[in-house]
């Protein structure tokens, strides 16, 4: 492991059980272990102790989601960051500390990387754009793309099949 890799491992080998967890909390992450425990035919200790094995490997969070928009965020942007070359993986590294940033991901195509940012208003976003992303040590170049509505915001994608 290198001293930029996480300390989080990058997979963990997942079980039907795992799986089916994941599943059931990406639909309802308030149901209780009990429930689910009666739902898997398993018992609630095998549950509890999955879910914070999963949590703990980093793989897995249980969190609520809300549309910014709805909540008095005035401004939602994704923002395509051309990098020098070579630095693109400290560029994600410093956008993620970053706490408006919801998603950063290092990207092939036209950009290097694309960030998700959520401020309160054009003011939060000028400064944030001009006060720190452009002066992040490898960004040459920036494009945003503001979101006027979300259409969709869901996060409870399948569980792909053992490889």
């Amino acid at each position: 492991m290198t001293e930029r890799e996480p300390a989080v491992p990058h997979h963990l080998d997942l079980d039907d059980l795992d799986r089916k967890l994941i599943a059931a909390l990406q639909v309802d992450g308030r149901t209780p272990f009990s429930i689910l425990a009666q739902q898997l035919d398993v018992s609630a200790s095998s549950v509890r102790y999955r879910v914070q094995r999963l949590q703990d490997s980093g793989l897995f969070q249980i969190v609520g989601i809300a549309n910014p928009l709805n909540i008095g965020f005035d401004r939602l942007a994704l923002i395509g960051i051309s990098c020098e070359a070579g630095t693109a993986p400290e560029v994600c590294e410093a956008l993620a500390e970053l706490h408006e940033t919801s998603y950063v991901v290092l990207t092939s195509g036209s950009f290097d990387v694309m960030v998700e940012v959520v401020c309160r208003d054009i003011d939060h976003y000028t400064d944030l754009m001009f006060g720190t992303l452009q002066k992040i040590p490898g960004v040459v170049h920036t494009e945003s793309f503001f979101v006027l509505k979300a259409h969709k915001l869901a996060y409870g994608w399948g569980v792909g099949a053992p490889s």
